[in-house]
């Protein structure tokens, strides 16, 4: 009786909406509300939702998801999710209502943030050298002792090997004039490289000579690359940074990146240094130190000092972008787009 009833009210919400259909209605009649809504979240915080049935059409059972990740399914119209362990950022739950044949999908957003302030840390200069100012560096990355560049701009882009003492190019392959290079990364003997919005990604031998492309998946663009030894770490204009498998270019998740009141988007240029991931932010001159396995800012670098060095420096083009770590001599080098200096420099407290 209840369901010829529920169905009732179904078929008087469609004449009275007149041009809609059974599941046009079907899918509007559900929501999801947030009954301890707050703007930010911690690991402390529980998340209560539930999942509001306008016409009381029922259920026959309902699917709940975390960021696509499966957490229970059956007839319950409500869910308790504890954020501890929780990845940081952006979590989108969804709940599927399956009713009669028919399905829907609801969603709703909480931002769970880190407690903790980012500490600021400082930095002193302890080399100079020569850069390329024709170089509008995008990726930087040292292989022993060969420093490895890709540069951007369409028509310009290229794929370089640098001397660091003199910022003389060594060797240097041109990209097609309609790429637009971004960062790069060396993983295996093997030099990964991004293009901006072309979806596709190259591969190189040490010497530069091309083996292979990739297309990407779900990451909108190409920006920064980085690797820890196994995967490699891509970051995509947004707030998130993507891991891939090297050997089948899958994306086998992501982090986004956070600190105790924002989600950072704009991450740019990357470097994998002692098990974090340091970071550019595209028009800032902050470098920030990112924890890979939950996306924390646990350091950011001011570098805004720096900017004093460079004659051709702008807010808005020849910006701070390029982190190279020489692990083999231990030490921490950084430059920008089309600067004519590359610093190596130290980080303080």
């Amino acid at each position: 009786m209840k369901l010829k009833y529920s169905f009732l009210l179904l078929v008087a919400a469609l004449s009275l909406s007149g041009c809609k259909t059974e599941i046009e209605m079907f899918k509007e009649n559900y929501k999801l509300e947030i009954t301890n809504s707050k703007l930010n979240w911690t690991e402390d915080d529980t998340v209560e939702i539930s999942l509001i049935d306008e016409a009381s059409i029922g259920v026959d059972s309902v699917v709940w998801t975390q960021n696509a990740a499966f957490i229970k399914s059956g007839d319950e119209v409500s869910l308790s999710r504890k954020l501890k362990n929780q990845p940081y950022g952006n979590l989108t739950f969804k709940a599927t209502v399956y009713r009669n044949g028919m399905n829907a999908t609801v969603a709703t957003k909480v931002k769970r943030m880190p407690k903790e302030k980012v500490k600021i840390y400082k930095y002193k200069v302890i080399n100079t050298y020569d850069h390329d100012t024709a170089s509008y560096t995008q990726g930087l990355e040292f292989y022993g002792d060969s420093l490895y560049e890709s540069t951007g701009q369409f028509r310009e882009s290229d794929l370089r090997i640098t001397n660091v003492e003199t910022g003389e190019n060594i060797k240097k392959i041109d990209l097609p004039a309609s790429q637009f290079a971004e960062g790069m990364t060396i993983l295996n003997d093997k030099v990964y490289q991004l293009t901006w919005q072309s979806k596709v990604g190259y591969v190189y031998d040490l010497g530069l000579n091309k083996l292979d492309e990739f297309k990407y998946n779900q990451s909108k663009e190409g920006w920064g690359l980085t690797n820890d030894g196994t995967y490699l770490y891509k970051s995509d204009g947004s707030s998130k940074i993507w891991k891939i498998d090297p050997n089948t270019y899958e994306e086998l998740g992501y982090i986004e990146v956070v600190t105790n009141d924002r989600v950072v988007s704009k991450i740019n240029e990357l470097e994998w240094i002692d098990g974090k991931i340091y970071a550019n932010v595209y028009t800032t001159n902050v470098i920030m130190v990112i924890n890979p396995e939950n996306g924390k800012v646990e350091r950011a670098i001011n570098m805004s000092p720096i900017v004093k060095e460079i004659s051709n420096y702008s807010e808005n083009e020849n910006v701070l972008n390029g982190i190279a770590y020489d692990k083999k001599n231990d030490r921490l080098f950084i430059t920008g787009k089309r600067w004519p200096k590359m610093f190596e420099i130290e980080i303080t407290e």
